[in-house]
């Protein structure tokens, strides 16, 4: 009998916010677990709570009510101070428009949240960031800057950067949703071989079926709820 601990423990999730005299509740009472080394896909229509789910599982928001546990830490009950150490340590950021910072070549993209660890020397953060380099095909680009890299090698620029620490978890919110096909393949590739070489936690944020067929699960929220496991989705949107 397996009695580990899910990595990710939703119960009774939510957020409430106020919007002038209005209460939004973009997430309600939301109970989810996610194995350690899962790749879960998260879709549903703009407004149903996919992005505040995300943002509460990453710390970057706390929950109003319920339990968020993560690798046995409960976020809900972190000061911001200890989120965000907790985040520079565990937690790996994807986001859809990469964020990389013009100015910078791609080796001090990666390097950036390195900077923040006081124990870590220089040949010791260049060690990971060649690392990290390598693992996502680029280490033949690490003086190029973002304008000089196309789209799918600026997102592997960015999950380079969220994984240089060696984080658990990693959360992505669109990664594929700016780049074509091909390098939209390329990228899901590279986070399928995160999760299952690797072991690396991933939640994604989807709207496209393809990324989402990519996971090793779907899950499907509408108005703050989790609504159903999805089946199999074909890139005509019919359920196969």
């Amino acid at each position: 009998m397996n009695t580990k601990e899910p990595f990710i423990i939703c119960r009774e999730l939510s957020k409430t916010y106020k919007k002038g005299q209005t209460t939004v509740t973009p997430l309600e009472a939301l109970s989810l677990d996610v194995p350690a080394g899962e790749f879960l896909a998260l879709m549903g229509p703009s407004g149903s709570g996919k992005t505040t789910l995300l943002n509460l599982i990453a710390g970057i928001d706390s929950p109003t009510s319920g339990e968020l546990k993560v690798q046995g830490r409960e976020l809900g009950k972190m000061s911001r101070g200890e989120l965000t150490e907790w985040r520079a340590q565990h937690c790996g950021y994807i986001f859809q428009l990469y964020h990389l910072v013009p100015i910078l070549t791609a080796f001090e993209n990666i390097e950036l949240p390195l900077l923040l660890d006081n124990s870590l020397g220089r040949k010791e953060r260049h060690r990971m960031v060649e690392a990290a380099l390598e693992l996502v095909g680029l280490s033949g680009r690490s003086d190029h800057r973002p304008s000089e890299l196309s789209g799918g090698q600026e997102q592997r620029v960015a999950i380079a950067r969220a994984i240089v620490a060696d984080p658990g978890l990693l959360v992505a919110d669109e990664p594929t949703g700016d780049l074509d096909r091909e390098s939209a393949t390329q990228i899901l590739d590279l986070l399928k071989r995160l999760s299952g070489e690797m072991g690396k936690t991933i939640v994604m944020v989807t709207h496209d079926a393809k990324a989402a067929n990519a996971a090793s699960r779907t899950l499907h929220l509408e108005k703050g709820r989790l609504v159903e496991e999805t089946p199999e989705i074909t890139e005509g949107g019919n359920a196969i």
